[in-house]
């Protein structure tokens, strides 16, 4: 099954969703910021995707700066908890397909994984 971590509010996410439903496979949508990932998942998700957690993180959100994320002696563990806890920093759209996963930025990098 392919699944979309999706927020209607971003341009990307609603263009990679466009994809998806112009491909035509059946897929599942997950508002992250409704129902966040668990440690767990953004573990399997960061495999996924072959990056570390820093990757991951929308720098230009304000929780961003008064969580002082950008200290770059923080370990993966301590950035996961902070995406968990604050969805807001995933970065999105995030598309997993085939046992793979890849951020659409831009939106068409997600047909690499179909």
């Amino acid at each position: 099954m392919i699944r979309i971590y999706h927020n209607s509010r971003c341009s990307k996410s609603r263009s990679a969703l466009a994809l998806l439903e112009e491909h035509g496979e059946p897929f599942e949508i997950v508002n992250y910021l409704e129902t966040p990932p668990s440690t767990g998942e953004l573990k399997a998700l960061l495999s996924q995707l072959g990056l570390p957690a820093r990757q991951l993180l929308r720098t230009g959100e304000d929780v961003y700066q008064e969580l002082n994320l950008d200290n770059a002696s923080l370990e993966d563990n301590t950035l996961i908890d902070a995406m968990t806890k604050y969805p807001r920093l995933i970065e999105r759209p995030i598309v997993v397909a085939h046992g793979k996963a890849v951020i659409g930025r831009p939106p068409e990098k997600v047909l690499d994984i179909l």
